[in-house]
């Protein structure tokens, strides 16, 4: 297997990070170029180009319109639910970004003031984010949708000048007002006698307007064709670029700090040698702005390399049908799309044969790359036979940022391993360590760890918390960053992601990956999705228990699934893995983001009450659930 332009890359990375990242660098315009790469004076609290300064919208915007390509476009929104559709070149993505970025400096907006997004799937997130950017300031986007309490928790913690945010988002099935969500959230902030933000901005959507009241300002009276353009405002490059907290935390949320030069290095670098994707490409990250995979792969990475990014407004189906990532996928030439396996198993579960694919034109796409939950090597056949182009599946976490693990398209297309987020990235010295904190063998299973430093573009930090950094990520093998991942390295360097180290279960003094066994339900015909989970048992410890959904169409009763998963499993795992339990369900609960909820489905399942993860998707799925998941009385 020839890999060697990408090991010289990665070995280079890690004998010589100071000219392998300073290189990177010159990838991004600067306002004063850094002379040094990395600053450990503060280990392990790295640095990166703490003598940069640069400005992170002007990179992904201005620096493309002075160079004469203004005219390209930079933006399209297709929205199926609400039947829109709009496309701004550069430079009218600069010109809206400049106005925002004015009218947040008239409401006192300035550098280092936070600023929360809460807004759906439209243009204007995008340039809330960048306007943002421009001044300096640190926004911090909430998923449009999420419960008072959470967005509450969210300004609370980072305490912002002013709120973006939207009328209503729009689903396929419901319309969510959002300003009565705003509302209730400031009067919980009020009561934990923390600061409220000065100004609430609403942009009016025409399927449900809001009537406006104290502290609330119409968007559209706010940025108007006379509001005077903001210019870019230099910054360190250590100084925050944005704050995302993680989903589902209960108590404090841990805000995820995003600097601002490493962020521009390290998602130019990917942009290219990972993607395959520059000026001029069309790409298409189907995923949501309120998440990092939108925040680095549908604003920031494509604009910073002058590629065309869509952003989408829908679902994989039901907008209308399982062809609706192919229709956008055919009508704007996407040459590379990005989205998570759980979108490309409902697809899959309601067209089993891909028979929407063949409908349309897909003649530019040239690679689909996968993230966010473990892609099975079912689902992966399945997209790569019926699509015919490269299926690439990689990982990465909100706090990195960018990919950990992945298939370097551009640097040097590898070998695919179906069931492998293919090799680390270059910046990430990947370990897999025993509980002792020793490296495990090639195939062995273990944590997966990254020694530090790590690379540009991880986060630094916790916000206003350097200690929660630390003692969260960086204490339980000292000299690494602990994933909270499990998996193994095989003989050539490819990486095997298993799960979350808390889906390893211990049967009878037997630890076993959850995963494993998922992957040898998912690649049973008729199941279209799966999940496993370990619960109490008072004689092993813990025993597995499976669910199923089954595929469109799928001809066989569940007596004889049951019988056929047993066996399976039985064959692959072994009888050590005690695996008799499985449920055939109509649907598993998941997020917003396509993860599902096995910590929740697990709390259930030893008879705890949980309250409703507030990221979930449909808490219908949930409730139908319960029943299947309690323990037997």
């Amino acid at each position: 297997m020839d890999t060697g332009a990408y090991r010289e890359q990665y070995r280079r990375s890690l004998d010589d990070p100071t000219s392998f990242w300073l290189d990177a660098a010159r990838a991004v315009d600067w306002v004063r170029p850094p002379s040094v790469a990395l600053d450990d004076t503060n280990a392990p609290l790295y640095r990166w180009f703490p003598d940069g300064q640069l400005n992170t919208a002007a990179n992904a915007l201005d620096r493309h319109v002075d160079a004469g390509r203004g005219e390209r476009t930079a933006l399209i929104w297709d929205s199926p639910v609400t039947g829109a559709t709009a496309q701004y070149t550069y430079r009218e993505l600069r010109d809206e970004v400049a106005r925002l970025a004015g009218a947040l400096r008239s409401l006192g907006v300035g550098k280092g003031d936070r600023v929360v997004v809460y807004l759906p799937m439209v243009p204007e997130a995008v340039t809330a984010m960048l306007a943002c950017a421009r001044l300096g300031a640190v926004h911090s986007v909430v998923f449009g949708g999420f419960a008072p309490k959470e967005l509450a928790a969210r300004i609370a913690d980072a305490a912002p000048k002013v709120v973006l945010t939207a009328s209503c988002g729009v689903e396929s099935s419901r319309i969510v007002e959002y300003v009565p969500i705003v509302r209730e959230a400031r009067r919980l902030v009020r009561d934990r006698g923390a600061p409220e933000p000065d100004h609430v901005v609403v942009l009016q959507r025409d399927v449900a307007r809001a009537e406006l009241g104290d502290g609330e300002l119409d968007w559209s009276e706010v940025v108007t064709a006379a509001t005077t353009p903001a210019d870019p405002v230099p910054v360190a490059a250590t100084d925050p670029l944005y704050v995302l907290y993680t989903s589902g935390t209960t108590g404090k949320p841990k805000g995820v700090v995003r600097d601002n030069g490493g962020h521009a290095v390290a998602l130019a670098w990917s942009m290219s040698a990972v993607y395959d994707v520059g000026p001029g490409d069309v790409w298409w990250t189907a995923s949501d702005v309120g998440w990092v995979v939108g925040h680095s792969y549908i604003v920031y990475a494509p604009l910073l390399v002058g590629a065309t990014t869509v952003l989408y407004e829908g679902k994989p189906v039901g907008t209308p049908d399982a062809g609706a990532f192919w229709r956008v996928a055919s009508q704007y030439g996407v040459k590379a799309l990005f989205t998570a396996p759980t979108a490309l198993r409902a697809i899959k579960r309601v067209d089993p044969e891909g028979a929407e694919i063949g409908t349309y034109d897909l003649g530019d796409l040239r690679t689909l790359f996968l993230a966010g939950e473990r892609l099975d090597p079912q689902t992966y056949h399945w997209a790569s036979e019926r699509l015919g182009v490269p299926v690439i599946d990689h990982w990465w976490q909100t706090e990195t940022g960018w990919p950990i693990a992945a298939n370097p398209r551009g640097l040097e297309p590898l070998p695919v391993k179906p069931g492998s987020a293919s090799v680390p990235m270059p910046g990430w010295d990947v370990r897999i360590l025993d509980q002792s904190g020793e490296e495990r063998p090639a195939g062995r299973e273990g944590a997966i760890a990254v020694r530090l430093p790590l690379p540009p573009g991880a986060l630094p930090t916790l916000w206003g918390d350097d200690d929660r950094f630390v003692s969260s990520y960086l204490s339980r093998y000292p000299g690494h960053y602990l994933t909270g991942d499990s998996g193994y390295v095989d003989v050539d360097g490819y990486l095997f992601v298993m799960g979350r180290t808390d889906d390893v279960i211990n049967v009878a003094g037997h630890r076993l990956s959850t995963g494993a066994m998922e992957a040898v339900l998912a690649a049973h015909p008729a199941v279209a999705e799966c999940a496993v989970i370990g619960v109490a048992d008072p004689l092993k410890g813990q025993l597995p228990r499976g669910f199923v959904v089954l595929k469109a169409g799928a001809d066989i009763s569940e007596e004889q699934l049951v019988t056929d998963l047993v066996a399976a499993v039985r064959a692959e795992i072994g009888p050590v893995a005690a695996f008799r339990d499985v449920a055939v369900v109509d649907a598993l609960p998941k997020t917003r983001s396509g993860k599902i909820l096995r910590a929740t489905m697990r709390h259930i399942a030893d008879g705890r009450d949980v309250p409703v993860p507030s990221t979930i998707e449909d808490p219908e799925v949930l409730d139908r659930l319960r029943t299947a998941l309690r323990p037997a009385t």
